[in-house]
């Protein structure tokens, strides 16, 4: 059963709670509060949009999470029948020092599209509509950049690649800085700058290193709405972890994944709604009984990208009104 256009909506509404419930959090120093915020919050609004979910990225296995665990199913028995993959808070630790881009966001598709992305690292690259299919994730980065930077009519000094702050990425560092492109350090979070790598204006021209595979299938819905390109393979860090993904469905862990790889089929919804300022999204402002909130929601199958800003008046939405006073 294809998924209806009204949806899109809907799950707007369901990222606008968990930003709304986890931006009280912003700058306090406790990321797993903010963190609980955000997961009750989307999680009680999945339950009012009409959808027989199942979650396939979420909070970790039964025994790690009281929801939003993977296999737990949400919305309605009578409705289509859909997989999810949800970030309440993308950047914990953002939220926590108050650091930019973190998000609350999530991605809908038809049931078995969505691949089932276990919990260890991925190697990943990025980048907006222009240079699809100008990237290859096991050329030399100076070779991608000089692509890049041709397909997008630009020198490659005028470029910006965003990338995780982590030893991991020293030599990465290293050869972008030996090519001539500037860069962004970024301390978590690297689902904002991989999508924001695809609208114009970000500042963001590519995103490049080692991060979370579950955010790497978020990343990928987006970009699959935008007509970027990512290119990805998982980067286990034991022989458990390889056996896990294996378990998962994953055929080969050394195989080049892309984008329609990561997301399959033609109908894919991506939402996500700021809580701290970023390059993609604005975060959320709160003014006594209201509150404003940054909304980006897209559907691959009709290529409608929407940006929503909403006024919220907390003092009429009962569920919403009863989470934030118990922040205070």
């Amino acid at each position: 059963m294809a998924m209806e256009r009204e949806l899109a909506l809907e799950f707007v509404r369901v990222t606008e709670a968990a930003a709304l419930a986890a931006g009280r959090w912003m700058g306090r120093g406790q990321k797993d509060a903010a963190d609980a915020a955000a997961v009750d919050a989307m999680r009680a609004m999945l339950d009012s949009v009409h959808i027989c979910g199942t979650v396939v990225i979420g909070e970790g296995e039964l025994d790690e999470a009281p929801m939003l665990y993977i296999g737990e199913r949400v919305g309605c028995a009578d409705a289509p029948c859909v997989d999810i993959a949800v970030d309440p808070l993308e950047g914990t630790n953002l939220v926590a020092k108050g650091l930019p881009n973190s998000i609350a966001v999530l991605a809908v598709a038809e049931q078995g599209k969505l691949l089932h992305a276990p919990d260890i690292y991925m190697h990943k690259i990025a980048v907006g509509p222009e240079a699809a299919g100008c990237i290859d994730i096991d050329a030399p980065i100076k070779q991608n950049l000089e692509a890049v930077a041709k397909a997008t009519n630009r020198r490659v000094n005028d470029l910006t690649v965003v990338v995780l702050d982590r030893p991991r990425h020293a030599q990465i560092i290293r050869e972008i800085r030996e090519a001539g492109a500037r860069i962004k350090l970024i301390s978590d979070g690297d689902v904002a700058p991989a999508v924001a790598t695809a609208i114009p204006g970000s500042g963001v021209d590519m995103l490049l290193g080692i991060g979370g595979g579950p955010e790497g299938v978020l990343a990928a819905a987006a970009l699959k709405c935008l007509g970027g390109e990512m290119q990805a393979r998982f980067w286990p860090e034991n022989e458990e972890q390889t056996a896990r993904a294996l378990s998962m469905g994953v055929r080969d862990i050394n195989a080049v994944l892309t984008h329609d790889d990561l997301v399959r089929g033609n109908d894919v919804i991506f939402a996500a709604t700021g809580i701290t300022d970023g390059d993609l999204l604005r975060g959320v402002r709160y003014e006594g009984n209201r509150a404003r909130t940054h909304s980006l929601v897209m559907r691959s199958k009709t290529g409608t990208i929407r940006f929503i800003e909403a006024v919220h008046r907390l003092d009429l939405k009962p569920m919403l009104k009863d989470l934030l006073a118990r922040q205070e």
